[in-house]
């Protein structure tokens, strides 16, 4: 029998997991006041985490958690007395609360505050880094190494923008269609970052990442409900299923990881496929073709495999060529050289890879992958086995890292 403090524990994992970040947007668009949310969220976490295995866990522990989260922000500001006069409208913001709670209707703020995190009053380089940690919950740390600053100066600048909203009241709203598109570029990319930390996790049993993956989709089709005439919102989401189409296949039955070259296409999510085909479809009436346009594109020849059984690389080398050249992101460039190698000129890949000398790439796992896999193909095997040396060396996943040890054993065996 599990123990009540585990059930417990479990079970406020669980709603944090879910509900961290509808929690937060609730709170949040009524005070006008992230920090304050997130700091009366984690006391009810807290909270809960004493009780709970004394009381057993609340039917709603959504509800519970909101009710206590409520009842901290208004002791907040009695205690510290300087904002007398809100006190009718935090009791009302209360009694709302509590309403909502004993009808089980927590209505869903998120969209709100996604867009209250893109105004153009806060600092364009923090939007999505705010988006992640208050829609989304990530944490300072991870945020901070996806966009390759450190942890400290990432939690000044949130500190900073959470202040901003404060003082500049912004609105929790969906802005007019006018003012949308400007905040629409930090929504997407804080979307796609999102999806991105749960596709990392290749065999979906992470349930945090899991959740992330589905989260970001969902977010990603309420904006694209949003903004229907938007092409880019369209080929985010567009992408995101066509990879999630895959994840079925990532694994085979023993848990070893499988690259996409090598996946069973039976195994894809053929509905997702189709519903991501139509999206690019959509989107491919509107003129112009952006950063999310082209990799909906690549994701579209990938899948294409399902029907024709090959890979048209030389059309995903034009593609990545295209994407190097509006995002000029060292990945897409790495995956260039992959797809130009495959399309039949490997050495014409390794010198791509070998014009690089972007420094962020010395700890990027998959350009030392990629080398050594270009190395092999022209027949240097000494440079390969080093090179797959390096590129094990920084894999965290077991599996992927066996993946690559099984590589490295077959450059050497000839």
């Amino acid at each position: 029998m599990p123990d009540i403090g585990d059930s417990a524990r479990a079970a406020a994992e669980a709603a944090a997991r879910q509900s961290y970040g509808k929690l937060i947007a609730f709170l949040a668009a009524r005070s006008r006041d992230v920090a304050g949310a997130e700091d009366a969220l984690a006391d009810a976490f807290a909270e809960a985490l004493v009780r709970w295995p004394q009381t057993g866990v609340p039917t709603h522990p959504e509800a519970w958690l909101l009710t206590v989260a409520r009842r901290r922000t208004t002791d907040r500001h009695r205690r510290h007395a300087v904002r007398e006069a809100a006190l009718p409208h935090l009791r009302l913001i209360g009694e709302e609360l509590e309403e909502e709670a004993v009808r089980e209707k927590l209505p869903d703020e998120r969209l709100g505050l996604l867009f209250a995190c893109a105004h153009p009053a806060i600092d364009a380089s923090v939007r999505a880094p705010l988006i992640l940690q208050t829609v989304l919950g990530f944490d300072a740390a991870t945020i901070a190494s996806a966009f390759l600053v450190s942890p400290a100066t990432m939690s000044q600048r949130l500190v900073r923008a959470k202040t901003r909203i404060r003082q500049a009241g912004i609105p929790f709203r969906v802005p007019e269609r006018p003012e949308m598109a400007e905040r629409l570029s930090a929504v997407l990319e804080a979307i796609y970052a999102a999806f991105s930390e749960g596709w990392a996790d290749a065999g979906g049993t992470e349930s945090r990442r899991r959740n992330l993956a589905s989260e970001a989709i969902w977010l990603g089709q309420l904006v694209a409900r949003l903004m229907p005439d938007e092409p880019e919102a369209l080929c985010l989401l567009s992408l995101m299923l066509h990879a999630e189409a895959r994840r079925p296949a990532r694994r085979d039955t023993e848990g070893k990881f499988v690259p996409l070259a090598e996946q069973d296409v039976r195994l894809w999510d053929a509905g997702l496929i189709a519903e991501a085909d139509a999206l690019l479809v959509r989107a491919g009436f509107f003129e112009t073709m952006g950063r999310y346009h082209i990799e909906a594109a690549i994701q579209s020849v990938h899948a294409a495999r399902r029907m024709t059984g090959r890979t048209d690389w030389p059309a995903l080398a034009i593609f990545y060529e295209a994407l190097t050249t509006i995002t000029a992101s060292p990945v897409a460039a790495v995956n260039r050289a992959v797809a130009v190698a495959y399309a039949g000129n490997p050495a014409n890949g390794l010198a791509l890879l070998d014009a690089m000398g972007d420094p962020r790439l010395d700890q990027y796992q998959p350009y030392w992958a990629a080398r050594a896999e270009l190395l092999s193909l022209v027949g240097h095997a000494e440079e390969a086995n080093q090179a797959y040396g390096l590129a094990i060396g920084l894999e965290t996943d077991p599996a992927v890292r066996a993946f690559l040890e099984r590589k490295r054993a077959g450059v050497a065996a000839g």
